[in-house]
């Protein structure tokens, strides 16, 4: 995502003035307002902002280069194995290689940056190879809304500057719209995806034979995300403005128009995915983040670009939708699209990072200013914004494809307030990029930010929009060649230019807007936003938003809820919450037969509850009965997966790796823990013999080193044994099934012999084959390897590596290779299939941490529904949760889907009730499967 620029700012857009007269920059100059007022942080200097430039310029030459070098014509660069990743050469990473079609997407995807990096004649160069080398008529399905992004707009956003250039008179003297026209060409290759009765394009589409046809291969799918039908106006229109064919604005506007027509009008919220034949949502969760984000953002950009008033209402109410329910100061939580008080999830996706940027283009400064803090926070706490994270700010999902979304807001916000703060945190995103991400061969996606471990990935989207935000940060307008504000940036940051409004308006403009809802003007902004409200006088303003939150991250259970304070000021009782159930308390005990919740204790001495919703007392404690499962659902979820052991790193650090190596492994039920203790570094040697079954053979290679095991034949905890009595410090497990890869396979966890294994001291670490070939390989070609066994990565070692770069053969033998994922973990008890498997989780467990002794264990069990009742069982454990514990009031109505119920009353049929709680349900089970 990204934004617009605008100049003008001296003087307030009348209402509803004709866009041809505002030449499209005023409504949004806030962004120019570089300088308004100055912050508690000390201002950067000149030098070193420059040296910050020339930093960002050499990174994103290290990546392009790399690209060229090792991938080029390939779509993307694997810069762990210094290779191009080709769709079906590589094994399939799912709807992730949708984005790639064979059209060297990473060429395409960069050619603007090039311009903005002053990389003119490598842009000239670059043009020269689209042009002759891509192939746009490949039979290969791709997503619809990935090529639009990133293909389309970067043809697009290479046109437009490439006519500037030709325009300055130096460069691109040759040019003929020939990037134009592959666009258009693309262009028409997408639109029979949007041949359905709604207008909301199929996901996927074959760039040679189109959707349905059976070599096409696709064409069946029913649902899409509302960002993937809602993110194409811009580059559509655009392309319309361009060539004067219509066709392609007429499309995007009918898929915007029909989303908007299907929102759920109480709330005025959209799901994340919907039917694109009926118009049904299928997931009704509603957040700013994945599925969702970009939709928001291209209604507020398509009125900056096209100057149709109805995109800036529509964007209005969405908008008040988002601040009344999503935004929870400095949190933006996921909620129910008919119960919009109600959080569908408890945590964040890194995709919302983009929030705070849009919030600075609406004119709304302290929120972006607290959710960016938030941000910060956790950035700084695991270095980069995992993909997912809880609302106490642990990590949910703990990959990083190096998303620019968290860079993107950081821009805007100091380009809104001029605040040196935001330098700063840029600086920290450069450091921590060339730190721990820089892998010989380019940037390296993070596998885990807990372990530091890679994968070996660089999204196309890294240089495209990374290094153009970044660079635009520390640059001074006469840094770059062309003004950047009379372009908007779409969501890949492709640049589009501002006259486009007044080009080629062909297409007659309507207000639909006001065919669905009535609006009230006076509550939208139709004038620059006024830099004296936005900026109070006082130079401390933005850090005084700060401030409180410096330190949310550090806190152990920090809620940032308003309704629960609300709901204790008007007197009413909160009802009772997963986290403080105790199956002692008799008062408790009351509450949930109250509630339709049955305790069953079970003869292993557990305890079960069960919901029938039929007996609950009336329908509002059917719905407190309702919520307190699910948190208990949560509750066990989580807490079971807080007991799993969290993975380890296997770090090479010997020449020529110096650290830039970092294998994710799989930790031990025994030996010693490290996370507790200091890291075990030696080198390694690989035992005799090698399954560690006996006693070894070559105790003289082993003493002091690390051993190397294969696994099979016997209990990890007997070679752990073997291996501690001939001398080793540690001990690595490799995999003995050839091939095998985290990529593919859950991370295991070796458990114990169903002995005391208090004996063995020494660390243990499990690698799958694919890892352990790596560590296998270096042995052989370089004989001494030497390995760091941690928690997590460390540092590298600074003067070994400026050893090594002083050495240029070194750099054709930094070799990396694939690194793994822990995103699920499981254990086994037995190294070979036919053993008994063992449980990390073992019961009683404590139901509150308040009375320990009084304790009881609960089961796990799955939630089931019928036509007569709500039926739900769930395991408890009792600690400091990331659930929202909010007393929520629902009285909203349920017009899409039973304009008959109204959580406010009493009395309800009990069709009513059940049909809306088995709506709950879905929701939340989907929430336990969904992905990004």
């Amino acid at each position: 995502m990204s934004g617009a620029g605008g100049r003008g700012c001296g003087s307030p857009v009348p209402q509803r003035a004709p866009w041809s007269l505002v030449a499209a920059t005023a409504a949004f100059c806030l962004v120019s307002a570089t300088s308004v007022w100055t912050a508690g942080a000390e201002p950067m200097s000149r030098e070193e902002k420059q040296k910050l430039g020339n930093q960002v310029l050499e990174m994103f030459d290290h990546a392009y280069g790399n690209y060229m070098e090792h991938a080029y014509p390939a779509d993307e660069l694997m810069p762990l194995t210094c290779r191009g990743r080709v769709r079906g050469q590589e094994p399939s990473r799912g709807d992730v290689d949708d984005a790639l079609g064979k059209f060297s997407l990473t060429l395409i995807d960069s050619l603007d940056t090039l311009v903005v990096l002053n990389k003119t004649k490598e842009f000239e160069d670059a043009v020269r190879k689209v042009l002759k080398d891509v192939n746009l008529d490949n039979d290969v399905v791709v997503s619809v809304f990935e090529t639009n992004i990133r293909v389309l707009g970067g043809l697009l956003g290479g046109h437009s500057l490439a006519i500037m250039l030709k325009e300055k008179g130096e460069y691109m003297q040759w040019y003929n719209d020939e990037l134009l026209q592959m666009a258009k060409q693309l262009g028409y290759k997408l639109l029979p995806a949007f041949n359905t009765t709604s207008g909301l394009p199929y996901p996927r589409i074959n760039l040679k034979f189109g959707i349905r046809k059976p070599e096409a291969r696709t064409g069946t799918e029913t649902d899409t995300c509302t960002a993937c039908a809602g993110t194409l106006i811009l580059e559509f229109a655009a392309l319309s403005r361009f060539t004067g064919a219509t066709i392609f604005e007429e499309y995007a506007r009918k898929a915007l128009d029909f989303l908007w027509e299907k929102r759920q009008r109480s709330s005025n919220l959209v799901g994340v995915t919907i039917n694109i034949h009926t118009g049904d949502w299928v997931r009704k969760d509603s957040g700013v983040g994945a599925g969702i984000d970009s939709y928001y953002e291209y209604l507020l950009k398509a009125y900056v670009l096209l100057g149709d008033d109805s995109f800036l209402e529509r964007f209005n109410t969405h908008y008040d939708a988002i601040m009344r329910y999503i935004s929870q100061p400095p949190l933006l939580l996921d909620v129910h699209i008919h119960k919009p008080m109600l959080n569908a999830r408890t945590w964040m996706d890194a995709l919302l990072a983009f929030f705070p940027g849009l919030q600075v283009l609406k004119g709304d400064i302290r929120p972006a200013i607290e959710t960016h803090e938030m941000l910060y926070q956790v950035i700084k706490k695991h270095n980069f914004l995992p993909e997912a994270f809880t609302t106490d700010f642990r990590v949910h999902w703990a990959q990083h494809p190096l998303r620019p979304e968290f860079a993107e807001s950081t821009y805007f916000l100091y380009k809104a307030t001029g605040d040196p703060y935001y330098l700063e945190v840029g600086k920290t995103l450069i450091e921590n990029l060339n730190k721990y991400a820089r892998v010989p061969c380019g940037f390296a996606a993070m596998k885990d930010v807990r372990t530091g471990s890679h994968e070996d990935r660089m999204d196309s989207f890294f240089l495209a929009e990374m290094f153009k935000y970044l660079y635009l940060l520390f640059a001074d307008k006469e840094d770059i060649i062309f003004d950047i504000e009379d372009y908007i940036f779409t969501t890949e940051a492709h640049l589009l230019p501002l006259w486009l409004s007044t080009t080629n308006q062909s297409i007659a403009k309507k207000n639909t807007t006001s065919e669905y809802t009535e609006l009230d003007d006076s509550n939208f902004d139709w004038t620059c936003p006024n830099t004296q409200i936005l900026f109070p006088n006082d130079p401390l303003y933005a850090q005084s938003i700060r401030e409180p939150l410096k330190n949310v991250v550090d806190k152990s259970c920090p809620r940032g809820i308003i309704r629960v304070e609300e709901s204790f000021r008007s007197g009413a009782k909160p009802p009772l919450r997963a986290r403080d159930f105790m199956a002692t308390n008799p008062e408790h005990l009351e509450i949930l037969k109250k509630m339709g919740v049955s305790l069953i204790h079970l003869k292993d001495g557990r305890v079960q509850l069960v919901q029938h919703a039929i007996q609950a007392a009336s329908s509002i404690d059917a719905e407190d009965g309702l919520r307190f499962m699910q948190e208990m659902i949560e509750l066990s979820s989580q807490q079971q997966k807080e007991q799993q052991l969290p993975p380890r790193a296997v770090q090479i650090v010997s020449h020529p790796f110096f650290g830039r190596v970092v294998l994710t492994a799989g930790p031990a039920q025994f030996g010693l823990d490290l996370s507790k203790h200091k890291e075990t570094r030696g080198f390694v040697a690989s035992s005799k013999p090698y399954n560690g079954c006996s006693e070894l053979t070559n105790p003289e290679a082993v003493m002091g080193k690390i051993a190397l095991i294969q696994r099979g034949q016997c209990m990890f905890a007997e070679k752990a044994r073997n291996i501690q009595n001939a001398g080793a410090i540690g001990g690595i497990v490799i995999d003995d099934n050839e091939g095998s890869s985290s990529d593919t396979a859950p991370l295991f966890q070796m458990a114990g012999d169903g002995k005391d294994t208090d004996d063995i001291k020494i660390p243990m670490l499990f690698l799958f084959s694919k890892e352990g070939s790596i560590i296998l390989d270096a042995v052989r070609e370089y004989e001494e390897v030497e390995v760091l066994l941690s928690d997590k990565a460390k540092d590298r070692d600074p003067e070994m590596e400026n050893e090594e770069q002083s050495s240029p053969e070194n750099d054709s033998q930094n070799q990396s290779a694939e690194q793994v994922s822990s995103s699920s973990q499981e254990v086994d008890s037995v190294d070979q299939e036919s053993s008994e498997e063992n449980s990390l989780n073992s019961y009683p467990e404590s139901l509150s941490p308040a009375d320990m002794d009084n304790a009881a264990s609960i089961s796990a069990s799955e939630q089931t529904s019928n036509p007569t009742e709500n039926h739900e069982t769930t395991n408890l454990n009792g600690e400091c949760t990331d659930l929202d514990n909010q007393l929520q009031e629902q009285s909203e109505t349920e017009e899409d889907s039973n304009p008959n119920v109204s959580w406010g009353k009493k009395v309800q049929p009990i069709d009513s009730i059940l049909a809306d709680w088995n709506e709950d349900i879905e929701a939340f089970e989907m929430m336990e499967k969904d992905e990004l």
